[in-house]
């Protein structure tokens, strides 16, 4: 294993968040509604929280080779994830690099996850299974 692994991008559509809103049953208008979510501040509509871990949480499984790979995971957030209402809707990049390893010789990953270049979530970290 490198001590970077290939960046991964996910793309983010307002049809995504309707997708994930129905699935999740979080349907706050934040996630949908640009006049309400600058009413609170917002730069507009924005991606749930979740779903951006989610979505980092993908490219872990994906670099650990399987879901049940991945031992643990934790992020917080930091920034939103604005979603502009366009067919193109925004991208999320996410890197990691290895930051050693377990006393069982687990993997533990330092995760990054941008949008339009701006960190989005700190303190994010995975461990992945020695496979």
């Amino acid at each position: 294993m490198s001590d970077t692994l290939e960046p991964q991008t996910f793309r983010i559509t307002r049809a995504d968040l309707v997708r994930y809103a129905g699935a999740s049953g979080d349907f706050n208008t934040i996630h949908w509604s640009d006049r309400v979510a600058k009413s609170v501040g917002l730069p507009g509509v924005i991606a749930h929280g979740m779903f951006t871990m989610a979505l980092v949480g993908r490219a872990v499984t994906t670099w650990a080779g399987a879901p049940d790979s991945v031992v643990e995971y934790s992020v917080r957030f930091s920034r939103p994830v604005p979603v502009p209402d366009t067919d193109e809707g925004t991208e999320v990049v996410v890197t990691a690099t290895v930051k050693g390893t377990t006393d069982e010789g687990h993997t533990k990953l330092a995760l990054t996850a941008t949008c339009q270049g701006e960190k989005v979530l700190s303190m994010a970290q995975a461990t992945i299974r020695k496979r």
